[in-house]
Formats: structure tokens, sequence, C-alpha cells
């Protein structure tokens, strides 16, 4: 049997959400002179207003697109989208390949009730064909597949001035994916993925056409406050100067301000798709090395840089019951997070029995590779018994 490795990660971090804060940090380094004041104040409004602005920078976002911070996250800014967008007049198309994909789909057809609505789903690993969706078409979509490591290749589908507007989550591919900014209408991410920020907001950007959208309808359902992005019958455009629909926590947003500044200070946007691409590279080469994994995407082009999601696979495994099966990732995380080697790198639960190692720019090169042959180690541990 393969002896126990000697070398551990020094930061064993490798969650897909929340996920690791970057080297170097330290709750001693946040900024708190914004703590214990009102959101409203002018130091409070001058905090969020720099994330915003910082976030709009890095992003290179168009300077005609506006910039928010939500409530509920990812979840909370994606659902203000398609609940102040979407129309039961006009067609819409919701595509989904993963767990949290299909939960836009359920928002569209159970709540909305949108009677102009098709829906795309694939398995995971696997992404519809976008390319039926017509133009006209009103679409939601997710970027990148944080529960099954499939992402999209491009955006050739999606045609530049088409006449739908385009909701995009990009919660685990902002940061780690150049955004094609002029096809999209409405993107939307969270702080606790690619910059590993404290959760619980989320960010909206909002393109000129997705403001005209929001001026000029009025949805016939009712609208929970978080989710009311007008003043009479114009956009409130101090939501997105950072006055929040609610009150938000100043000290998650001093956290998120220290990353976006890390990430800057790495060399912006295009350093954090450097990182992220090198630190896929260690694991999907991996991967393919290893005869008894496979990766869950099986074409080359729609494997993720960031939560990379594998299977098992050879003949011992492949002769277990489903439940043994099930138990197989389970057991080699529990042996790895008791040695403090690794934590939280289980599949999603929704996910067939899987393993998901996050490589987003604020893991590091070095733990990745000392992971590897821990993986190794636990799974003869798991087959032996």
């Amino acid at each position: 049997m393969t002896a126990e490795p000697t070398l551990k990660p020094e930061r064993p971090f490798f969650s897909s959400g929340p996920t690791a804060k970057h080297k170097g940090w330290s709750a001693s380094n946040l900024k708190t002179e914004s703590l214990g004041r009102s959101h409203r104040s002018a130091l409070g409004k001058s905090r969020l207003k720099y994330a915003i602005d910082l976030s709009k920078e890095m992003l290179g976002v168009p300077e005609d697109y506006l910039v928010g911070i939500m409530p509920a996250s990812d979840t909370g800014a994606l659902e203000c989208a398609m609940w102040t967008m979407l129309r039961p007049d006009r067609p819409a198309t919701v595509a989904a390949w993963e767990s949290f994909g299909n939960v836009w789909i359920q928002d569209a057809v159970k709540q909305l009730k949108l009677p102009k609505l098709t829906t795309l789903d694939a398995d995971y690993g696997e992404i519809p064909d976008l390319a039926s969706i017509p133009q006209e078409n009103d679409v939601v979509f997710t970027w990148n597949g944080t529960t099954s490591g499939a992402k999209i290749p491009n955006t050739d589908w999606l045609a530049e001035g088409r006449e739908g507007v385009t909701i995009n989550d990009a919660t685990s591919a902002v940061f780690a994916m150049e955004m094609d900014w002029a096809k999209l209408d409405a993107t939307t991410y969270s702080w606790q993925k690619v910059m590993g920020s404290e959760a619980q907001h989320g960010m909206l950007i909002l393109s000129p056409k997705a403001v005209n959208r929001i001026e000029e309808y009025d949805p016939q359902w009712p609208l929970p406050k978080l989710f009311r992005l007008k003043k009479g019958d114009k956009i409130n455009r101090g939501i997105f100067e950072g006055a929040t629909i609610n009150t938000p926590s100043m000290l998650a947003t001093e956290d998120y301000i220290d990353a976006l500044e890390w990430a800057q200070a790495m060399g912006g946007r295009k350093a954090m798709f450097e990182r992220a691409d090198a630190n896929a590279k260690i694991v999907l080469d991996w991967i393919e090395s290893t005869p008894w994994l496979r990766n869950m995407v099986s074409d080359p082009a729609k494997r993720t840089n960031t939560g990379v999601c594998f299977v098992f696979q050879g003949d011992w495994y492949d002769s277990l019951s489903d439940e043994d099966k099930a138990g197989v990732p389970k057991k080699i995380v529990k042996l790895l997070e008791d040695r403090d080697v690794g934590y939280d790198f289980n599949g999603y639960r929704d996910a067939p029995p899987s393993l998901r190692i996050w490589c987003g720019g604020t893991v590091e090169q070095e733990d990745l590779k000392r992971l590897l042959p821990w993986i190794e180690w636990a799974y003869e541990q798991v087959k032996n018994g």
C-alpha cells in the first residue's frame, strides 16, 4: 500500500463556497472604522460605494452599466433580476445543467408561472443545446456550474443586440473567467465564491437594456422589498451608489474590499484568471493520469477552472452498491479532514458521488500539489478496508 504522505497543505481550504481566503489574509488587516456606524453615514456609504467602484473597475464592466450590492448573496441578486425583468407576455428560456440552475427553473415554473416558458436541462457534466434558444427569448443561464464543473465554452449562441434580455448567474465564474459584457444584461455573483470573502451579499450588474426593461415594466406579481429596484417609474440609482436596499454587514464589506485590493495588487482580474487556470491544470492533469478517476465533464472545452468535479470508475468501484459508492468520497473526505489535510471537498449533495476541488485564484498551487497524493492514499485506505 502507498505510504501516508508527509507534506500537508499549508492552507487546507478547498471548499467551493465559501472558498479559501487569500494567502496572508488576517482579520487584523481589515479596516474597522465603518463598524458600529450606520451604513447610511457618509463613511459607511463611501465604503460601500468603494466596493462597488472597485468591483466595476476590476471586472472591466462598461461605464454605462450599473453595479449594486444586493441582499441574500447571488441567490437574492439573481432572483431579483428574474422577478423584475421576466414578463409573462414574452417568451423566455431558462437553461440548467446543475443544481442551482434547476432552482432558477423552479422559480420560473412554480413561482413566476411564465406562460411562454421553455426550459432546457442536461445531466451533470453536460450542457444543453444553447444554440437552440431563439434570439427573441429572454434567457436565464448559469455561466459556470458550481456543482457539476461544466461551464459554457463561449457566448457564440448569444447574438449581440439580441431582442431578449440575458440574465447570467456568474457566481463561480466572475474573477476566474472573462465576461462578455456586450451580450449580458443582468449578471450576478456573490462575494464568497472566487474572491473568498464573507457570505450573504450579492452583486447585480445591469446593462442599459436591463435598466430600460426594469423601468418600462411593472410585474403583475407582488415584489418583496428586497427586490424593489425602482423609485417611482425610474430605477433607484442610489442602490448602485452604495445606498443598499437593506442593512449590509460592514464587516463583510471590509472583508470583500480586502480581497479586491489583494487581487488588484496581484495584477487584477487577468492575474486571477491565470491563477485559476494554473490551479485547475494541476488537478485536471492529475485526474487524466489517475485511472480510477474521471472528470465529471467529458468535453475539455466545457471544463471549469474553479470547482473541478470528478467521479470514480474502475472494476472495484463499479462493483459496489449505490449506497457504498456514495460512501467512497465521504470516507476520503473524512480521512483527510481528520488529519487537517483538506476541508470540504466532497461533491455537492445533489450531484453524483464525487469530489470537488476548488481551484480559484485564492488557492495556492503548492497546496493543491500536496493535497492530491493524500487523496490517492485515502482512496487506497477506503478500497482496502
